[in-house]
Parts: structure tokens; C-alpha cells; sequence
């Protein structure tokens, strides 16, 4: 009877035993929404990649590579030859709207292309506050916080999405943040509220090069009717003072952005410090029911 228990028992175990997992599955684990991958193994399937799978060449990583090489030729004008640096900062800037179209429109979305994206904005935003950091040096402090500030917060942002289990930084609910949401739910609000930041570092930029008002290339009927202030700037003093508003909108986004990132980790660190009490009071000894 006993044997014919156990072995009935053995039969029952072996029915309701979950499926032997593949050697790949078994280097992959949840966590929250997302698969997470053994490093090794990602390394290795980098390494092993094929040329008609290869994610280091889809389009829109290859646009982002062109991205960095443009960037990289505007900081060597960038001392010397304001028209050519302008141009070839601008047509990176203006990619950063076609790679992500590219990658949805070809199906080659990829966690690479999104980091590749965000730390080639950083970055290049970056260089050019460091240069306007010697041009205005009164208001050096005032740029290196802009360039703290835009680091920290993208890195606490990117980190809390990924140790809640998000697929994207940019999908961020309503619930969480309703200014985030907006910032980062439409496509073309991102865009230009990026687009008018760059401007307007763009325009201190150049108003260190271009001292003509503009009176000087308006038509004298037009300039008759403007107010004499207006018409002894400068045209990039014109576009900076056009594009202030977003500019100062941005860091107050990166404000919240650090803010509610900071919330999260501290959530993240409370949940798992109570989860590990309650593991721990139910190990130990002499627990009755």
C-alpha cells in the first residue's frame, strides 16, 4: 500500500512538473515587465551577432553614429568658426527627430539605440555649456549646474525605470507624474522643447560672434515701426530671448525628473528593506502558528 502510495505520488509530481527549461531560458529571468539577461550571455550573443541581425548596424544606430561624428566636427569649429560649427551642431540635433522614426518605421527599436540617443544628447549639450562656461565666465557656476543637473536627473530617471521593470525611460504614466507625462507621452512636444533648449545655448553661442543689430538687415519701413530696443539687438538676442522661456521649462522638467526618480529609488529601497524583515522573521527558529 505504501509503495503503491509513493509511487502514486511520484506519478502526480511528475504530471504536474513544470516543463524543463532550455539552456537559453534558463540564463533569463523576470523582473517586473522586462527579461533580464545573464551578462555573459549578452556578451556573447553581441559577439556572435550576424551580419543580417546585426543591432550595431540598424539604421537608426547608424544615424545615431553620424549624429556623434557631426557633433564631434561642430566642437572642433567651435573656437574658431561659429557658421560651420552652428550648421553641423544643428543637423545633429535635427537627427535626433529621424532616428527614432526610422527605428519604428524599419521594426529596429533597441535598448542600444535608446542609451546611444540619450547619452549622445547629454553629451553634446554638455560640450557646448562647458565652451559657453569660458565664453560668459561670470556665469561659469550657472553652467555647470545646468550640466549637473541634466546628468543627475537623466541617470536617477534611467536607473528607476529600469529597477521598476520598465521596457523605456520614456514610459512614465500619468499616475506617477502628469509633467513628465506630457513631456514624454508626445513625440513632438519632446521634440520641441528639446529643439528650443538647444536654441537657445545656441544663440549665446553665437551672440559672442555676431555683434550687427538687426536693424541693419530690416527693411527701413519695417524698422520704422519696431521699438529702438528691439532693434539694437542681435539676431541670436532675438532667438534667445524667443526660446528663454522653453529653456528655463526644460530644467524645471529635469527638476521634477530628479525629484520623483529620487521618490522611486527611496520606495524601491523601502519595499525590498520590508520584504527582507519579513523573510527574515519567518526564518527564524521556534515561529509557532
Amino acid at each position: 500500500m505504501t509503495r503503491h502510495s509513493n509511487g502514486s505520488a511520484r506519478a502526480h509530481s511528475s504530471a504536474v512538473a513544470p516543463p524543463a527549461r532550455t539552456p537559453m531560458a534558463q540564463k533569463i529571468r523576470r523582473r517586473g515587465s522586462i527579461d533580464v539577461v545573464d551578462a555573459k550571455v549578452a556578451v556573447d550573443l553581441a559577439t556572435a551577432q550576424s551580419y543580417s541581425e546585426n543591432v550595431f548596424l540598424f539604421v537608426p544606430n547608424l544615424i545615431g553614429y553620424t549624429r556623434v561624428i557631426l557633433a564631434g566636427l561642430s566642437l572642433h569649429f567651435m573656437s574658431y568658426h561659429p557658421r560651420y560649427c552652428t550648421l553641423l551642431y544643428g543637423i545633429s540635433c535635427l537627427l535626433d527627430a529621424v532616428d527614432g522614426q526610422a527605428a519604428r518605421a524599419l521594426g529596429q527599436t533597441s535598448k542600444f539605440g535608446a542609451v546611444l540617443d540619450m547619452v549622445t544628447d547629454r553629451c553634446t549639450t554638455s560640450c557646448l555649456l562647458c565652451y559657453l562656461s569660458s565664453a560668459y565666465p561670470s556665469y561659469a557656476i550657472l553652467f555647470q549646474f545646468l550640466i549637473a543637473l541634466d546628468f543627475s536627473s537623466h541617470y536617477m530617471h534611467m536607473y528607476s525605470s529600469l529597477v521598476t521593470g520598465s521596457r523605456s525611460h520614456k514610459l512614465v504614466t500619468s499616475d506617477v507624474s502628469r509633467i513628465l507625462w506630457y513631456y514624454y507621452n508626445d513625440p513632438r512636444t519632446l521634440f520641441c522643447i528639446c529643439a528650443a533648449n538647444e536654441l537657445f545655448f545656441v544663440s549665446l553661442y553665437l551672440m559672442k560672434w555676431i555683434q550687427t543689430p538687426i536693424s541693419s538687415s530690416l527693411p527701413s519701413p519695417l524698422a520704422s515701426h519696431l521699438p529702438s530696443f528691439l532693434l539694437s539687438l542681435t539676431w541670436p538676442a532675438v532667438m534667445g530671448i524667443l526660446t528663454f522661456p522653453v529653456c528655463l521649462t526644460k530644467n524645471v522638467i529635469n527638476v521634477v525628473q530628479l525629484w520623483k526618480a529620487s521618490k522611486i529609488l527611496v520606495g524601491v529601497d523601502l519595499a525590498e528593506r520590508a520584504a527582507a524583515r519579513e523573510k527574515e522573521s519567518l526564518a527564524k527558529p521556534g515561529k509557532t502558528d
